[in-house]
């Protein structure tokens, strides 16, 4: 059952196509969703990382840049759509208007 599950999650083919060596497709799919909503998988992750850490398997070190961490839209400087009410289209010049002179 657990290696159908994990071919299952290795591979990303559809639940139907499960081979048939890990039985039923339905009873397969059936275990994973009780699994992962009753959070069995969650514990399952816990002893294993407590387990590895206690032994000098798990690396805590972890490196972010911007490789692999992306900006909000809005944290870049994104135009808005449109022209915000109030705002003037050039800063400078009266709306409306045209130049000094």
């Amino acid at each position: 059952m657990l290696n159908g599950i994990l071919w299952k999650l290795a591979t990303g083919a559809p639940w139907r196509d499960l081979p048939d060596r890990y039985g039923n497709w339905k009873t397969v799919y059936e275990r994973y969703r009780r699994w992962a909503a009753d959070g069995t998988f969650d514990r399952i992750l816990t002893r294993v990382q407590v387990h590895d850490d206690s032994v000098g398997r798990v690396d805590w070190t972890v490196s972010v840049d911007s490789t692999i961490v992306r900006a909000h839209r809005h944290a870049a400087g994104a135009r808005t759509k449109g022209n915000r009410a109030g705002r003037r289209r050039h800063p400078g010049r009266r709306s409306g208007g045209h130049g000094a002179g």
